[in-house]
């Protein structure tokens, strides 16, 4: 049995072998690897073989941005999705009416089977130039004192690549300040605080900006939380100042009236005082005794 399954591995080793030796690359080429066109133009996609191919046998695919495959032209004619805005000529297609969806990769894919299988390809880069569309800006709501916060400004239409550029409360914040907790990557639009404050919150919005033109997202509040030990709040910045103050003069007036209260009080009698009394001090009066007892009459008996 291992004597039979080895011979039928080594026949399939064999015909793949046959089949690899078969194919034989050939030619393909284009005159323009990268086309730039703006949105709503033309774009012409050029594909050329040598004449080693004998009945070719043309196929265009096209790749996405999120690298979706699907076929332009395939079996002699051209897709569904391309009937209506494309022209196929014997080497190359033209694209009408260009939008942002159709940037990606284009692959001529050319075989003839004869004598000998040829295959040869070439591919072809499209990009779109396209204002940006609105981004998106990606804000967390609430986040806590001394934490790290990220916000995202998302936007994946804009040719050439955009720059962004954040605000908060309707003001540019700077993209590279000094001695701030924050910072700005004005190509990836990722504004990041190393360690928020209260200060932080308020409203922010992103703008995309190319040379097509520029695009704002909608504004999102942020809202840092105050936490912590109270000492340790009252040495940051984050501390209400204000209402400490308000604090200690209200203390400072409610003792102020405890104490006019009790002397009040006091003055009208309404508390116990005590009176110093006079304390007399006597010798006790002599009393009659033996040793100084005079016989005042006499008795006869």
């Amino acid at each position: 049995m291992a004597t039979a399954g080895n011979s039928r591995r080594a026949v399939g080793v064999g015909l793949l072998c046959c089949c690899l030796w078969t194919v034989t690359l050939a030619a393909v080429t284009t005159p323009n690897p990268t086309i730039i066109v703006k949105e709503g133009e033309s774009a012409e996609l050029q594909c050329s073989y040598s004449s080693d191919f004998t009945s070719p046998r043309v196929e265009w695919k096209f790749v996405n941005k999120d690298q979706e495959t699907s076929f332009v032209f395939y079996d002699g004619s051209l897709t569904a999705s391309y009937k209506d805005r494309a022209i196929p000529y014997p080497q190359g297609i033209t694209l009408k009416q260009i939008t942002r969806k159709d940037a990606g990769e284009y692959s001529c894919e050319v075989t003839s089977t004869g004598s000998k299988t040829l295959y040869g390809e070439a591919k072809i880069q499209l990009q779109v130039i396209v204002a940006p569309s609105k981004p998106v800006a990606q804000v967390p709501r609430s986040v806590s004192t001394g934490s790290v916060a990220e916000l995202l400004c998302v936007e994946n239409d804009g040719y050439p690549p955009p720059t962004f550029i954040w605000y908060r409360n309707k003001s540019p914040m700077q993209i590279a300040p000094q001695n701030s907790t924050y910072t700005i990557d004005p190509k990836t639009g990722v504004l990041k605080f190393a360690a928020v404050s209260t200060s932080d919150s308020g409203e922010y919005y992103c703008e995309a900006t190319n040379n097509q033109g520029k695009q704002a997202s909608d504004l999102v509040r942020m809202d840092v939380q105050a936490v912590g030990d109270p000492l340790l709040l009252a040495l940051a910045e984050d501390v209400n100042v204000g209402g400490i103050v308000a604090a200690v003069v209200i203390v400072l007036l409610i003792l102020a009236l405890i104490g006019f209260g009790m002397w009040f009080a006091y003055s009208r009698g309404y508390l116990d005082r005590k009176e110093n009394k006079k304390v007399i001090y006597s010798l006790p009066s002599e009393t009659r005794s033996d040793k100084n007892f005079q016989q005042t009459s006499s008795f006869l008996v």
